[in-house]
């Protein structure tokens, strides 16, 4: 059984109806969702991750990269375009409008719009788009209407006061299916790879020496993402998503940098990009230009080691010219 941050009908509930339509267990947090892939007690479970107009979910991005807790790998990823509904119990009329729930993303999705159709409302943040649809179906409630999904308004019988209210039409959202660490999803040509790095010192050009891994080795990177690590003030850790899969050279090659000269690696997974855009790969980046520097490699190893009994040295069959002083 899959898991999702719900309740039913959120944009999370739709993301993993777009891999599985079998029956699904809702959770009310995203950590408690990714708790119960940890505890066993689901498969996986689908939460969001970043969003095209707020960036970084950050109880996504923090429950994934704690050292602390036991790790997890991203299996799957899912784009869905955001379209938001205002909508309220039947009966309501847009100018009745005084109190407006909605979950805190959403309601940064749509504050123009809010502000210049109903200006007078207040705004409250809280849980889910689907539960904020579903607060608002209750009468005592005290809201009158919800900022959420289509999905949810028809579910909790609202009536849609103002269709695709985002003011960018443009918004997605990004999901991640997250589970136990297992076997890797096959390599497909058009892959992401994601992982948490932890800065072994705070000095100057510490983000550059991680950057230069992945630039020198022709590695494009989709997002990085500074999250505090809840130490002290200051210090930082870096969420990445890059170009590629654990199977191509330049992305091993990459992370053995990493672990080199970072002070803690989370390899959060490899799987494939759900736009399928493959990556361009720069003259030498490619699998058989590894191959085939390492057999080079292999061969000079083997010419140093290697001699005909009774050789000697280049030096000694050829010895350096000497130059008598009076020639000077």
């Amino acid at each position: 059984m899959f898991g999702y941050f719900g309740p039913e009908g959120t944009f999370t509930h739709q993301a993993l109806l777009t891999l599985s339509r079998e029956p699904a267990r809702s959770f009310a947090s995203i950590g408690a969702a990714l708790d119960a892939v940890r505890e066993g007690a689901v498969e996986a479970s689908m939460v969001p991750l970043e969003n095209s107009v707020e960036g970084g979910v950050s109880a996504s991005l923090d429950a994934l990269g704690d050292l602390e807790l036991a790790p997890l790998r991203i299996v799957r990823e899912v784009l869905i375009p955001v379209s938001f509904d205002l909508a309220a119990r039947p009966g309501t009329e847009l100018g009745q409008v005084r109190r407006v729930i909605t979950h805190p993303h959403a309601a940064a999705q749509v504050r123009h719009w809010l502000a210049t159709t109903i200006p007078r409302a207040q705004v409250v943040e809280r849980g889910s788009t689907a539960a904020a649809a579903k607060t608002v179906s209750d009468p005592s409630s005290g809201f009158d209407a919800a900022v959420c999904a289509p999905v949810a308004s028809r579910h909790y019988g609202l009536e849609v006061l103002a269709h695709d209210i985002a003011d960018n039409a443009e918004a997605v959202t990004r999901f991640v299916l997250v589970s136990r660490p297992g076997e890797l999803p096959a390599q497909t040509g058009a892959d992401k790879t994601s992982m948490v790095v932890y800065l072994r010192h705070d000095e100057p050009g510490a983000l550059l020496a991680i950057l230069q891994q992945f630039a020198v080795r022709g590695v494009n990177l989709c997002r990085i993402e500074s999250r505090p690590t809840r130490t002290t003030l200051g210090s930082y850790s870096f969420s990445i998503d890059a170009e590629g899969h654990l199977e191509d050279a330049r992305m091993a090659e990459t992370l053995l940098g990493l672990k080199r000269i970072c002070k803690h690696v989370i390899f959060l997974g490899s799987y494939p990009r759900a736009d399928a855009k493959p990556p361009t790969v720069r003259a030498g980046g490619k699998n058989a230009d590894y191959r085939n520097a390492q057999e080079w490699l292999a061969e000079l190893r083997g010419a140093m080691t290697t001699r005909a009994p009774g050789s000697t040295s280049a030096s000694k069959r050829h010895p350096s010219p000497t130059v008598s002083p009076s020639s000077s």
